[in-house]
């Protein structure tokens, strides 16, 4: 079969895509979903571009052009798994949770405390607003209408959560900039940005949430982290969601994971146990839950299911898309493997509310060395070798679930 023609889609590809009303007939429609999560590792041509611009080695045109042909690149290649759904991979991005400051923030941010400890020790930080007020200078939706011209397939695109950039600014404030005030603008700012990935093409959104997990466990290296977060967490969340529209609420998920950079996680040692009951507390379209690295992938879809359960007594149980491939590791999952995993999570969780995906993102930071696959362009046919296996091995599991 050849893979789907992925130039020159033209205005109605785009405004074809960019309905989410066709997230809602897909899902009706029986089938098990599948998408990925947000970040695929950059080239190493692109990593090594953006560290000589930072040097003024390179002009912007140069860097430019980089990140145009890894978006290109990324968009044919994920073509090519045959995914229903693709996204640019967040080419253009240093990182999944400081691009709303865009590029020229100097004076206006400074370093703050450990965002959080890897399991191999690295550390990342969390940028520190030096003061108000709070304003996003860069959106998703500019990734998104960057690469809607050059696809018919719909796209997905990933965002901040507004609890990842509440830890900008601390208790207290800055000043005359009340805690309160810095919150509603990033709730503000979250939702607009939302609607703006939705206008310009996109047909799903999913909020990161990668400090869900992290933020129940208490360590002194990361002096945010707290049980006690993790509620102002949710309701902040919630609170973007609720300035939505129905039917874009609907298109927008909600994802989970222990963290992935250089190959290594933060919060793989969090009992998922605590979370999830507090993970279904948002009002979310669907979730996107890690579930293929954890020792025990099963457990994850039987206390899931417990709460699917839960929540139907008083409302529509939302969607799960399971985790199926390991971003962190080079071993390759088998589409049988991720059929096979798909299954035995049905025993849990009603088919019509299953469906799968990555278990993180594959390269939330821009310059990430991917020590566990040798390089940076070894990791990125690595992830795309599992995207496909896991849009194969998700269709294997639809056809056995169904009895076709």
């Amino acid at each position: 079969m050849s893979a789907p023609d992925v130039r020159g889609a033209g205005a109605a590809g785009a405004a074809e895509a960019a309905l989410p009303a066709e997230h809602a007939e897909a899902w009706r429609g029986g089938e098990l979903p599948t998408e990925a999560v947000g970040s695929l590792p950059r080239p190493a041509s692109l990593q090594r571009a953006v560290l000589d611009a930072e040097a003024g080695l390179v002009d912007a045109e140069t860097l430019r052009g980089e990140q145009d042909r890894a978006v290109r690149d990324t968009l044919e290649r994920f073509a090519e798994t045959g995914s229903p759904l693709v996204s640019d991979g967040e080419q253009r991005r240093q990182s999944f949770s400081s691009y709303p400051l865009g590029t020229s923030f100097a004076g206006d941010v400074r370093e703050g405390p450990v965002f959080a400890v890897f399991a191999d020790g690295h550390h990342r930080v969390i940028p520190s607003l030096a003061r108000g007020p709070f304003r996003f200078r860069s959106w998703a939706a500019d990734d998104v209408a960057a690469a809607r011209p050059l696809t018919r397939l719909p796209l997905k695109q990933a965002v901040v959560s507004p609890s990842m950039l509440s830890l900008m600014v601390p208790a207290e404030g800055l000043g005359d900039y009340s805690r309160d005030a810095f919150l509603d603008d990033v709730v503000a700012g979250c939702a607009e940005d939302i609607r703006r990935s939705f206008a310009a093409g996109a047909s799903r959104v999913t909020i990161d949430f990668t400090e869900g997990r992290l933020a129940l466990r208490r360590d002194l290296r990361a002096p945010w982290a707290g049980p006690e977060a993790l509620g102002g967490f949710i309701d902040l969340i919630n609170r973007v969601l609720a300035e939505l529209a129905p039917e874009h609420r609907a298109a927008v998920g909600v994802h989970t994971c222990p963290g992935n950079d250089h190959d290594s996680a933060h919060s793989a040692d969090v009992d998922y146990a605590a979370l999830i009951p507090e993970l279904f507390q948002i009002e979310a379209g669907y979730f996107l839950v890690q579930a293929a690295s954890e020792k025990e992938p099963d457990r994850v879809a039987r206390l899931v299911g417990r709460q699917l359960r839960q929540r139907a007594r008083t409302a529509a149980a939302p969607r799960v898309l399971l985790g199926v491939t390991d971003p962190t590791s080079p071993k390759l999952e088998t589409a049988p493997e991720v059929r096979d995993q798909l299954v035995r999570a049905a025993r849990f969780i009603p088919a019509e509310l299953l469906g799968s995906t990555d278990d993180c993102g594959f390269s939330p930071y821009l310059i990430d060395e991917k020590p566990k696959h040798g390089s940076p362009d070894f990791a990125r046919d690595v992830a795309f070798a599992k995207i496909a296996a896991r849009v194969r091995g998700t269709r294997l599991a639809q056809e056995e679930l169904s009895g076709a």
